[in-house]
C-alpha cells in the first residue's frame, strides 16, 4: 500500500469512527461517580497510576523491595492516552525506559475489562514476544484492587488461561499473536496493538489487513529503518 493510499484509508477510518463515537455518546448512560468503582475505572490513567501496579523485572538491581509499583507519572502519558480515545490511528516512537509499551497496554486492558465484547490482538515480531505484552496485561489486571477484580471477572482464573490470552466473563478479550497478516485474518479484532513494528518484516502487510475490520490500531516501535520509519516520517 502506497503512503497516499494509507493517508486516505486512515483519514475514512476517522471520519467513520469519530461519527460512530458521536451516536455511542450521545445513548451512554452518564458515569455515577460516587460509585467508588466508577470513581476508579472512569478514566484509564487513573486506573493505572492510582488502582492497579506494573512489575520492573530489574527491582533487585535498583534496591526496590518488590518488583511491583505504582504506574509512574510522566507529563506525556496524558497527551497520548488522549490521542489513543480521540484518533483510530496512532503511530509512536519509543525507547524503553518510556513505558509507552506499558501504556498502550494498559489502555487496551482498561478497555477490554470494562467494555463488553472488545478483542483486541498484541502483535509483535514473536509469539513469545507477543506473550510478554499479554504478560503486562496479566499483571495489571492481578494486581488491581480486589473491588475492581470482583466487578470485572476473568472467564477464568489466569492460571488456567493461555500466557497468549487474557479472557473477560464480559466476552472482551486479549489475544497475542506473532508477525503476519494471515495470523489477523483468523480473528475479527476491535482494536491492534503492534509493538516494535519497525523489526517486524511485514508490518505493512499486517497493517493493510487490520486497518479494514479494527476501530482502533496503534503502532509503537523503538527506531529503525523500514515501513514504520517512513510512516512516521511522511506524517512529520
Amino acid at each position: 500500500m502506497t503512503l497516499r493510499a494509507l493517508r486516505k484509508l486512515v483519514d475514512e477510518l476517522t471520519t467513520e469512527v469519530r461519527r460512530g463515537d458521536k451516536c455511542l455518546r450521545a445513548n451512554e448512560p452518564s458515569l455515577d461517580l460516587s460509585d467508588p468503582v466508577e470513581r476508579k475505572v472512569h478514566d484509564p490513567l487513573h486506573w493505572l497510576q492510582h488502582h492497579t501496579q506494573t512489575k520492573d523485572p530489574h527491582w533487585r538491581e535498583v534496591g526496590a523491595a518488590s518488583p511491583y509499583r505504582s504506574f509512574p507519572d510522566k507529563p506525556y502519558f496524558r497527551p497520548i492516552i488522549e490521542t489513543l480515545q480521540r484518533e483510530p490511528v496512532v503511530f509512536c516512537v519509543k525507547s524503553r525506559d518510556l513505558m509507552l509499551s506499558w501504556l498502550v497496554v494498559g489502555f487496551f486492558t482498561h478497555d477490554c475489562m470494562t467494555n463488553r465484547g472488545v478483542e483486541v490482538l498484541f502483535q509483535s515480531q514473536t509469539e513469545e514476544k507477543a506473550a510478554e505484552s499479554v504478560e503486562y496485561a496479566r499483571c495489571l489486571y492481578d494486581r488491581q484492587d480486589d473491588d475492581l477484580k470482583a466487578q470485572y471477572p476473568l472467564a477464568q482464573p489466569l492460571a488456567k488461561q493461555s500466557s497468549l490470552e487474557l479472557n473477560f466473563r464480559n466476552g472482551s478479550r486479549i489475544v497475542g499473536i506473532p508477525h503476519g497478516a494471515d495470523k489477523i485474518r483468523s480473528y475479527h479484532p476491535t482494536a491492534l496493538f503492534m509493538d516494535e513494528s519497525a523489526f517486524i518484516a511485514d508490518a505493512g502487510e499486517s497493517f493493510d489487513e487490520a486497518i479494514a475490520a479494527c476501530q482502533k490500531i496503534a503502532v509503537l516501535s523503538s527506531a529503525n529503518s523500514g515501513w514504520f520509519e517512513s510512516v512516521v516520517v511522511s506524517a512529520e
